[in-house]
């Protein structure tokens, strides 16, 4: 008896020849192929009518997400799924998958920590002087702090020195907390928080050109 998906298959008792069983092993291979490829059919179909289901307004990440965009006027955009494994790709690989134009398309997002935040500076009210920043990044780029340090010393028309800057990476518990994220799923986009949000040093020129700016207006 062969038993997939209660779909059995009861092999007659009476004793078969040689060419007899090797057919009936074929037939059996046959059978128990088609269906397991209608299992997987099923399987995606349904998978394809959730995701249809959360696009449509469903309480997912993907259906919010969705909202916020196109709300704001953002009519161009697509979520891509990936496999597990997807940070261990190289990044051309990560470039086909997503469809991206190049590899310096590929951009991360991640939450900053002033350590050195005066005592009353503990939340994103002031986007100049924040305890927290999103910087937005290139794969290709290299992440410089005093890049950052810089920039904000600058933008506050240098009345705060620059000791009062050193940014680290958030805890993942704190950018979590701060964004509704988990880790490697970062985006600027329909954050808990309004954290300022700094695109750093755009510089290729498949990109947007040279860039260092600070977004105080948020999605």
């Amino acid at each position: 008896m062969i038993n997939s998906s209660n779909f059995q298959l009861k092999i007659q008792e009476a004793p078969l020849m040689e060419p007899q069983l090797a057919e009936l092993e074929r037939l059996q291979t046959r059978i128990l192929n088609r269906i397991s490829k209608l299992e997987l059919s099923l399987s995606t179909q349904n998978n394809n009518n959730n995701n249809l289901s959360a696009c449509d307004g469903g309480d997912t990440t993907e259906a919010r997400l969705s909202n916020i965009l196109r709300s704001n006027g953002v009519k161009d955009f697509a979520f891509k799924k990936v496999s597990s494994d997807y940070y261990e790709w190289p990044l051309e690989s990560r470039r086909d998958v997503l469809g991206a134009a190049s590899i310096d398309h590929l951009c991360k997002s991640i939450v900053l920590v002033n350590t050195q935040a005066p005592s009353n500076i503990t939340d994103c009210s002031d986007c100049n002087n924040s305890k927290y920043y999103i910087v937005v990044v290139q794969y290709t780029a290299r992440f410089n702090a005093e890049t950052v340090k810089n920039y904000l010393y600058a933008l506050n028309d240098g009345k705060i020195a620059k000791k009062r800057f050193n940014l680290r990476l958030a805890p993942e518990e704190t950018s979590m907390k701060l964004t509704g994220y988990g880790h490697n799923a970062v985006t600027c986009i329909g954050m808990k928080t309004n954290i300022p949000v700094n695109i750093l040093t755009i510089s290729s020129q498949h990109c947007l050109g040279r860039r260092n700016e600070l977004i105080s207006c948020y999605i």
